[in-house]
């Protein structure tokens, strides 16, 4: 039974999607058509054949790539730094004021459901082209998306030690900070740089709607058909996100190592 309602939901769902297998079939040699022509020179030579005419930009893109990773950088910083703030007030077991749990809630909400392009687009026409309104959309994204997750980690610590210290007469935000927030910072770290690694891919798209990084340079070879130049920045920021998340990997591992050690 389980079998078939998987099935029939399978069904109305590629039927609602307009999932034509035959049409994607018919048609899957264009995507493969333009994979080829991405890794072809203007000469008709395989991109690797002449790297300086591949990468004549390089510098250039490098540079852009640079502007993608502050995008994300500063935009992550920002939206931690509000989603701290915000997730000890939509933790249940801390906060007793009910309205305070859910206007808080729904301000995280809000913050994380509308998509970062979306933002950045209000953005660009509010503040013009360039890295503010990317920064600005990751920023507000990042809030809602770290302060639910920040306020899950605080509703599993133990409330032992935030009971003892507010039973010595001690004020809400010193129990916080003496009783809650030893518990819970090296998860934060954790869940921050994991939400670093998701920015700098958002950041990198950011340029389609005008708001800076590399994104715009991408977009612009898109349109005018220079596809080796595509091939040339899509290595690149893959090459660039393989590092970040090799990276922030091992800092995760090592937080969470010392945590569970301590």
């Amino acid at each position: 039974m389980g079998g078939v309602l998987l099935l029939a939901s399978i069904a109305v769902s590629c039927w609602v999607a307009e999932v034509d297998a035959v049409k994607l079939w018919s048609n899957i040699g264009r995507f493969t058509s333009y994979l080829g022509r991405i890794f072809v020179l203007e000469n008709g030579q395989p991109v690797w054949t002449d790297i300086g005419e591949w990468y004549w930009g390089f510098w250039k893109w490098l540079v852009k790539i640079g502007e993608t990773l502050m995008i994300a950088y500063l935009g992550t910083m920002l939206g931690a730094i509000g989603g701290f703030f915000l997730c000890f007030l939509s933790a249940s077991n801390l906060v007793t004021r009910k309205p305070v749990i859910f206007v808080t809630r729904r301000i995280l909400e809000f913050c994380r459901t509308v998509p970062e392009l979306v933002f950045a687009l209000t953005f660009v026409v509010a503040f013009g082209l360039g890295p503010l309104p990317g920064v600005l959309a990751l920023a507000i994204h990042t809030l809602g998306a770290l302060g639910k997750q920040f306020a899950e980690v605080v509703e599993n610590i133990d409330m032992k030690p935030f009971e003892g210290v507010s039973a010595t007469g001690a004020t809400w935000t010193e129990a916080v900070r003496f009783a809650a927030l030893p518990q819970v910072m090296s998860n934060f770290a954790s869940y921050g740089l994991m939400r670093f690694e998701i920015n700098v891919r958002g950041a990198a798209i950011m340029g389609f709607v005008g708001a800076g990084g590399i994104g715009q340079d991408l977009l612009e070879a898109i349109r005018k058909f220079y596809y080796s130049d595509v091939s040339a920045m899509l290595l690149m920021i893959i090459a660039t996100v393989v590092v970040i998340d090799l990276v922030t990997e091992r800092i995760r591992h090592i937080l969470i190592g010392s945590e569970r050690t301590a």
